[in-house]
């Protein structure tokens, strides 16, 4: 755990080297203003007060040299990010600057911020719960505008509400029953029906948190699809209408792509890398032969695949052959070049299973990218658009939680219904609530706090 008692600095932006106009160094902590006040000189009657930004120059105390021209901006305790005292140095950006006033505040007593420890001093002290903790995280890796969204929601405390409200409930029983324990002759019985239905009403609405897991997993992470088929086909040539550049290489000659090139769109507001193969057949080239097995490799490890296949000359033996490989996976059939065929073109010459979704497209003359991706939302949401426009999502470790959550109070309702004394009902009572302390931080181990900020970057 950390030493709140310590002031802590980090680089809060990218630093990419010899780019960027502006590059902050944050610091928090009860030493923040007096370590900003030793390094930066602000020239004239610049007042030091809360939410003022100081124009001026950080220089080195020892030697008096100026390292950069800078702004400072002030947000003392307890109207800041973290509620504690927080300095910000806005420098010059590329990467000797912003190292030196980095530099030169641990050299003035800092200490470096570890990975979300700025986040995590905003949760000690209360600044913010866990569940918006984890969305600033979110927010800050989101790979498109609806994972942005879903989180900004959560870092709004859309989340946290239900959740703090399905704990309000099973406190509210856990005391009814332990008051009957303790208090049997004092006060009437227990209401079953209530009892039951009010743990009947959680469990639907753990279910229906639990529903966005999915949803809240393929916008954090996004989805992986591979375009594989045999040579010639026009993979890459779909790669580059879809992606709309010249991503792959593209010449009339077989075995052009000898390894998997990646790229990366949004598609309906989920993040996609897509993956164009090599062609797939049999070959003497060493070098082709380490692209075929890497294509094999990729169509393994992709959650789509999209099977493309040459209108011109129909389903062959070869079709047949990579089909049979990835017949398993979800499925998409990309019947291609279409524009190369005539109208007797019989397009259920093409499909190995009548019940395979399957869209046609003319890669080279960028047609047919629009019933792609509409094939492709159709596969991630069942057909159906239900949960397209949530305002949140839970992440892996709520719905882990959350589900230990459903099942303690599954176990209630059996205890309930076998009538067992009511002692047994609190055992699984506490169960549910402690989990869904575990979700909003109202009952976190350290161990739990580590492994959620360990994945921040260091500065948030």
């Amino acid at each position: 755990m950390l030493n709140t008692g310590q002031t802590i600095a980090a680089i809060a932006t990218a630093i990419v080297p010899q780019q960027g106009s502006i590059a902050i160094v944050r610091l928090s902590g009860s030493e923040a203003v007096a370590i900003a006040q030793r390094l930066f000189i602000a020239p004239g009657q610049q007042v030091w007060e809360s939410h003022r930004i100081l124009y001026g120059y950080v220089c080195n105390p020892s030697t008096g040299q100026q390292v950069d021209e800078a702004l400072l901006l002030l947000m003392l305790a307890p109207r800041s990010y973290t509620r504690e005292d927080v300095v910000e140095f806005h420098c010059h950006g590329g990467m000797i600057a912003v190292q030196q006033v980095l530099q030169l505040c641990l050299e003035a007593g800092a200490v470096l911020a570890q990975p979300g420890e700025f986040t995590l001093r905003a949760f000690l002290h209360g600044r913010l719960d866990l569940t918006q903790a984890e969305s600033v995280a979110d927010l800050v890796g989101a790979k498109s505008p609806q994972a942005a969204q879903a989180a900004l929601a959560g870092l709004q405390g859309k989340l946290i509400q239900p959740l703090q409200q399905l704990r309000r409930v099973c406190i509210d029983i856990l005391v009814e029953i332990e008051a009957r324990i303790d208090f049997e002759e004092d006060l009437p019985p227990l209401d079953l029906n209530q009892i039951s239905s009010q743990i009947q009403h959680s469990l639907t609405e753990v279910n229906r948190i639990l529903a966005t897991a999915d949803r809240g997993e393929l916008l954090r992470t996004g989805l992986k699809v591979a375009i594989v088929g045999r040579p010639n086909v026009g993979k890459s040539s779909l790669l580059n209408a879809w992606s709309r550049s010249d991503r792959a290489i593209v010449t009339e000659l077989p075995g052009t792509t000898r390894d998997v090139v990646e790229s990366y769109l949004v598609v309906g507001g989920i993040p996609v890398q897509v993956l164009d193969t090599a062609g797939i057949r049999e070959t003497s080239d060493q070098v082709e032969q380490i692209g075929v097995e890497r294509s094999h490799q990729a169509a393994q490890a992709a959650d789509l695949v999209l099977l493309v296949i040459d209108a011109q000359t129909g389903w062959t033996a070869e079709d047949q052959a990579i089909y049979t490989q990835v017949q398993e996976r979800s499925l998409i059939l990309v019947i291609n070049k279409i524009d190369l065929v005539d109208q007797a073109f019989q397009l259920q010459a093409c499909l190995p299973d009548p019940a395979l979704t399957y869209l046609c497209t003319a890669a080279a003359q960028n047609r047919g990218i629009e019933d792609l991706e509409s094939a492709i939302l159709g596969k991630v949401q069942g057909g159906e658009l239900e949960g397209a426009n949530l305002d949140w999502a839970i992440n892996q470790r709520q719905a882990a939680a959350l589900t230990r959550t459903k099942l303690s109070l599954e176990n209630v309702q059996e205890t309930i219904a076998n009538q067992l004394p009511l002692d047994f009902w609190t055992i699984d009572l506490r169960e549910a609530i402690r989990t869904l302390g575990e979700i909003t931080g109202e009952e976190v181990t350290e161990s739990v706090l580590d492994q959620i900020f360990s994945r921040f970057c260091i500065g948030k």
